[in-house]
């Protein structure tokens, strides 16, 4: 945070691969500390559902989780799991929490994360940053259906995200797009920090994202 971040965004997975409980819990005291957001990232179960509403974080966002993941793999499926994720986005709602859906830049989704009750949409940037990466043709096709699902987010009313697989080469694309209103990026950074150390790295992609965001405008 002292690099320049907005915000942690945490993911207590299921098997705690990524990180346990306890670091919930002072992840929770530290950000409220600094007067900084805390987003919960969790899956649709009633286990993370009483984690979240006893630490009550700003906001918590919705993700698919298998145990066999190396990590998050494409967008929560909220058309055909509506009836288990609207009582979550309810519940988490009614605590105070704000609600995101991490899902596709599909159109039906985003129909349906707002008829379930999310405030915000974050959209998954997977498959466009790999595409890039690999100078895949198509790369150019899924940042225009990223910028169409901010568009069709943003004139429903919800708060639009973007994450998943950003990194240097990828970040200025994706937040160049006008109804983003934040970007989470985390593997990419802790990957760069062996190297650089955690505030080079934080600070690097905080100046893309402030380019790209400044040439947006102009």
């Amino acid at each position: 945070m002292a690099a320049g971040a907005d915000g942690v965004t945490a993911h207590l997975r299921e098997d705690r691969r990524h990180i346990s409980d306890a670091d919930i819990e002072a992840l929770a005291q530290l950000t409220r500390r600094r007067g900084k957001p805390l987003n919960f990232e969790m899956a649709v179960t009633p286990e993370m559902e009483t984690i979240a509403l006893r630490h009550r974080p700003h906001a918590a966002c919705l993700v698919p989780e298998r145990r066999e993941e190396v990590t998050t793999e494409g967008g929560l499926d909220v058309v055909g799991q509506h009836n288990r994720v609207l009582p979550t986005v309810a519940a988490l709602r009614e605590a105070g929490i704000r609600v995101s859906l991490f899902i596709e830049a599909a159109p039906a989704q985003i129909a349906a994360a707002r008829n379930v009750g999310a405030q915000v949409v974050e959209l998954h940037t997977g498959a466009y940053c790999l595409a890039v990466r690999e100078r895949r043709a198509e790369a150019e096709g899924l940042l225009a259906a990223l910028r169409a699902g901010a568009q069709q987010a943003a004139e429903l009313g919800l708060e639009v995200h973007a994450g998943h697989g950003i990194d240097y080469e990828t970040v200025g694309a994706v937040a160049a797009i006008p109804e983003l209103a934040e970007l989470n990026i985390g593997h990419f950074l802790i990957g760069e920090a062996i190297f650089t150390g955690l505030d080079p790295a934080i600070r690097r992609m905080r100046a893309l994202m402030d380019a790209a965001r400044g040439e947006a405008a102009a």
